[in-house]
């Protein structure tokens, strides 16, 4: 297509007739691939004197065909693009981006990035020069500066390694770099581009230096004269002349970029470089440097800043928050700490406590757009950005680390402020500096609970100063004193109708008119639940919190508001069963709106996706709270069937985690499987032969509840073929020569549970799995790859072992498998610890294999086989005993232990004058929602191994939760017995084996012997003590 006829095109592409736009965009699809296509689009982009409109379409779709096309993802796919296409727009694309407005540069910016990041260096070695080059050229530094910003992003996250072209560029690129910073700093009343030309700079500077300092930075002189221009970009009041009114815009001005920017990068090079306890030690003396040269410098500009505050002048909130980062950061440090010290007044009192108060901004969003107001407060990346997140870091790190002094000081002036608000008539309270006071006193909760005087006195304080705050005619007052009843609610009582009564209120709350106060309201519920000792106060209202919860649902797409419906349902369990359907369809819904408003708006923010997850999450929950009423599922399939159907599709990437995990407890906890169930195992079999590999494990668990509980279905069906359909899937997965062994291991986990629990059913399987698992034992790498392998040659001697030997011979590798295997069963560690089968599962899978040989006749098994097999058991026999007795010990011993729980170090640290770090928080929490499944029977062969470097053999003391056929089977009286049939059938043969076993292997034996008596009347008893409570 020609220039004049793809201009055509372009403009009917923007037609408001539908058919025209269509056809317009058909052809455009049709004619991309053609030779010099991408050249032409180009030349309308740049092309002045053509419609705007026409060059932003063509911008467009030159971005989009770049993006897509450009460097295909698979190497096998044919290139899409010509090279000597590509060739014609490296050569001309960079000097257009000075040519062109900044509507279509945004356009080509894009382009230029996908194409860098694919080509450079290889196949655009002269794209440095020509940057290097056009630095010298006054008329194109703008575009030279803006492909350098490109260029150096590329590398901004790149480990050591692939960092190496960027330190080529820095030698190619930074002095003369340096050269120009100088002369845009030295300007007098600078024009707004030059604010567009230092802020390229520091960006350049910033992925340069984001994880490495190059070593040209390390050279005193130049990074002093890097520092020096920095620094007077801190200094220098940014110009008030054509500064934007309007805040929104205001903030995204040239000049308070540039002040953003120069921050960030000071606050990095303080944060990763200068400081000494994070670095190596050839970087030590860097660190050292800055600390004396440049830190102090820039905490007096810092707080110079930060006086904008104190005189109500403008401050950016993300300049703020940057700042107090590094104030933050300054408090652990003894002579950052000596310099602030003599203004800590000022700082705490007249900086970071006006901004933890409420202020004309919150009140407009309160009124305005209140869901809007609690997107923010609930907003992790808000927080990332927040000014008042920053105040509150700054406060809980100055009393954790110089408490001594501050802590006292900072609570006598909260408690003034409760004085004065108690004291004012009500037209005169100052009621934001209370809800401040209020912020300052839940920021400190964990401080002041652990310290005396305060910890005495908290009741005391929630009764006065919080709780009437509960009726207050203040709507974000209300809201407040709901978030501190939550973050105190765990502290002992001394008068439990206090509890009572801040409880109600915040039930009472759920209802108030305003959104943010019932949505705080709803989270603190979650910790009046959790700290709640008499249920009996909650259970009277819980269909009346459910309903305002869903209510609240309705209004509000939250994942955090789960939490508590979660809370409730974990804490009453089965007393949830009258309204378990209710709570799955109403949550059934909000999953329904909640896709739907997250798919409406790919643009906005991840709420709705993570409510989403959260509902799912909840309807987890609630099976897992009615497990042992499986009536329940079968009136909650119908609710959740849709769900699974749509979301066990590639529609359902984003929720497959939870999905599997429903899809797990409908199939386990069911009474039975139902034909519907059965129908989603088609779908879960064809994501994962798509795309679904790395789900493999959360995919095992419903698929090993299909086998295990719906054994004669999975059998009988034959439309669809389920053991063709596993197979297929198991034989392409462990096949695949690329897949990574830890990627394959629910692999034989799945073919144990096909030979567990269709014993004597899939006789025509047994070659097809063998062979397959021989072949991938032969390219195993680690361990317990190899393990799980081996065990499925074990669970084959269990289900046949004459139809499996057999095989093996067959296969002509009988002798190359028992070696392998009593290779590994002999590995033991220095510590004598075993390197392989280490879980106890492990362990009886092979006993339970190795024992199912010794009942083979002699024409099946040589004398010599007989002995090493013998012998091999009772080792594996003795440490499967000595692992079970210790798993039991441990928990007697966790039992026991119980009473520990809660016992508090009161650590009163208040002042630090080191730089030592006091610990690590724990942020993992809500990970033991994982833990549910553990309770599945699939579930059973998921656990993951064992660190290989770790010398202990009972990490997976949770064995006793593996559930499977194998169950029922005790290894020591299935040894005793088939050794006792050995002698009957064979009593020449036994007394042979017998002949070979020296003092320690008789010793053994006779001990296996006693223990296998014991074991069988220990069932016995459990058996009777199981009959008589029924």
């Amino acid at each position: 297509m020609d220039l004049p006829n793809l201009a055509v095109v372009l403009r009917a592409a923007l037609s408001h007739v539908p058919e025209e736009r269509k056809a317009a965009e058909e052809s455009l699809n049709q004619f991309q691939y053609t030779p010099q296509h991408l050249v032409r689009l180009l030349q309308i982009i740049v092309d002045g004197s053509c419609d705007m409109a026409v060059r932003q379409v063509a911008s467009i779709h030159f971005k989009n065909f770049v993006a897509k096309n450009w460097s295909p993802n698979d190497p096998d796919e044919s290139q899409k693009v010509a090279e000597s296409d590509k060739s014609m727009v490296r050569e001309n694309i960079l000097g257009f981006i000075v040519q062109v407005p900044p509507l279509l540069r945004a356009q080509l910016g894009e382009s230029i990035k996908t194409i860098i990041h694919a080509d450079y260096p290889e196949q655009w070695p002269s794209l440095l020069h020509w940057v290097t080059h056009n630095l010298e050229s006054q008329s194109q530094i703008f575009g030279a500066l803006y492909v350098l910003r490109v260029l150096t992003r590329k590398y901004e996250f790149k480990s050591e390694e692939d960092r190496i072209p960027l330190y080529h560029i820095v030698e190619e690129t930074f002095p003369r770099l340096l050269s120009i910073f100088n002369k845009l700093v030295q300007i007098v009343n600078p024009p707004i581009e030059v604010a567009d030309l230092i802020k390229l700079i520091c960006k350049i500077f910033w992925s340069s230096i984001y994880l490495e300092i190059p070593k040209q930075l390390f050279n005193q002189d130049v990074f002093n004269a890097w520092m020096i221009l920095f620094i007077n970009l801190l200094e220098r009041p940014v110009p008030v002349e054509g500064q934007p009114l309007d805040p929104d815009i205001r903030k995204s001005w040239g000049w308070w970029k540039v002040k953003k920017w120069t921050i960030h990068i000071l606050n990095r090079l303080y944060t990763r470089f200068g400081d000494l306890k994070l670095q190596k030690s050839e970087s030590k003396a860097f660190a050292q440097m800055f600390q004396k040269n440049y830190a102090g410098k820039i905490l007096g500009c810092h707080l110079q800043l930060l006086n904008a505050i104190r005189t109500g002048d403008y401050l950016p909130d993300r300049v703020t928050n940057l700042i107090l980062q590094y104030l933050t950061n300054s408090v652990t440090k003894n002579s950052m700490y000596q310099l602030m010290q003599p203004q800590i007044d000022i700082i705490l009192f007249e900086i970071i406590f006006p901004l933890m108060c409420f202020n004309d901004n919150d009140q407009k969003l309160w009124e305005e757009d209140p869901h809007e107001y609690v997107r923010k407060g609930y907003d992790i990346i808000e927080d990332l950005y927040s000014p008042r997140t920053a105040a509150m870091d700054f406060v809980s790190e100055l009393v954790r680390k110089r408490g001594k002094g501050n802590l006292q000081k900072f609570i006598h002036f909260i408690v003034d402020i409760f004085r004065r608000y108690y004291e004012a008539p009500a037209e005169a309270k100052p009621y934001r500096q209370k809800d401040g006071a209020l912020l300052a006193i839940g920021t400190l909760c964990d401080k002041l609970k652990q310290t005396d005087p305060y910890k005495a006195e908290l009741e005391r304080m929630l009764v006065q100063h919080v709780f009437p705050e509960f009726s207050s005619c203040v709507g974000h007052l209300r809201a407040k004193a709901a978030w501190v009843a939550g973050q105190y609610a765990h502290i002992n009582f001394s008068d439990q109708d206090n509890f009572r009564r801040a409880m109600h209120c915040i039930v009472a709350g759920m209802r108030d008119p305003d959104l943010p106060v019932r949505v705080d309201s709803v989270f603190a519920l979650r910790s009046f639940v959790e700290a709640c000792k008499d249920l009996n106060e909650i259970r009277p209202i819980i269909p009346q919190l459910l309903d305002e919860f869903f209510k609240l649902m309705n209004e509000v797409e939250n994942e955090d508001l789960v939490f508590t419906l979660e809370t409730i349902v974990d804490k009453f369990g089965e007393e949830m069963a009258p309204y378990a359907l209710g709570l799955c369809q109403n949550l059934a819904s909000a999953f329904w709106k909640c896709m739907a408003s997250s798919e409406a708006d790919d643009e906005a923010d991840d709420s709705g996706a993570l409510a989403a997850v959260g509902c799912l999450r909840a309807i987890s929950t609630i099976l897992e709270s009615v497990s042992s009423l499986p009536h329940l599922f079968t009136q909650i399939e119908p609710t959740l069937l849709p769900i699974m159907r749509r979301m066990l599709t590639s529609d359902g990437q984003d929720v497959y985690e939870e999905v599997l995990e429903i899809v797990s407890y409908m199939t386990f906890f069911s009474p039975t499987i139902s034909l519907d169930m059965w129908n989603l195992w088609p779908l879960m079999m064809e994501a994962l032969n798509d795309w679904a590999i790395d789900f493999f494990e959360n995919i095992l668990v419903p698929l090993d509840n299909y086998v295990s509980r719906g054994t004669e279905h999975f059998l009988a069906c034959k439309d669809p073929d389920y053991q063709q359909s596993l197979w297929n899937a198991l034989s392409s997965i462990m096949m695949e020569p690329n897949m990574e062994d830890s990627d394959i291991e629910p692999a034989p986990k799945l073919i144990e549970v096909v030979f567990q629990n269709c014993k004597g059913h899939v006789d025509q399987w047994v070659e097809p799995y063998l062979r397959l698992t021989i072949d991938r034992l032969r390219r195993a790498q680690k361990p317990y790859l190899k393990c799980l392998l081996v065990q499925v040659i074990a669970n084959a001697f269990y289900y046949n072992p004459s139809l499996t030997l057999a095989t093996l011979h067959q296969l002509g590798v009988a002798t190359e498998i028992f070696t392998l295997w009593f290779g590994m069963l002999q590995q033991v560690k220095k510590s004598g610890m075993r390197v392989n089968f280490r879980r106890e599962h492990d362990k009886k899978v092979c006993c339970l294999g190795l024992t199912s040989l010794i009942c083979l006749p002699a024409d099946h098994i040589p004398v010599e086989a007989l002995e090493r097999i013998f012998k091999a058991t009772l080792e594996l026999l003795v440490a499967y005993k000595d692992q079970v007795t210790e798993s039991k010990k441990q928990i007697d011993d966790d039992d026991d232990g119980d009473d520990m729980d809660g016992f508090d170090a009161d650590e009163d640290d208040e002042e630090v004058e080191s730089d030592k770090e006091m610990g690590l928080d724990d942020e993992d929490g809500d990970e033991v929602n994982s833990l549910h499944l553990q309770k599945l029977a699939a579930e059973a062969r998921g656990f993951q191994p064992a660190d290989e470097d770790d010398d202990t053999d009972d990490d997976f003391s949770d064995d006793e939760e593996l559930q499977s056929p194998i169950d029922e089977v005790d290894p020591f009286i299935l040894f005793v017995e088939t050794v006792k049939g050995l002698q009957a059938s064979d009593p020449a043969r036994f007394q042979n084996l017998m002949q070979t076993l020296d003092f320690r292997y008789q010793a053994l034996a006779n001990g296996i012997a006693q223990h296998a008596e014991e074991r069988r009347v220990e069932i016995e008893k459990e058996k009777l003590e199981k009959a008589n409570a029924q």
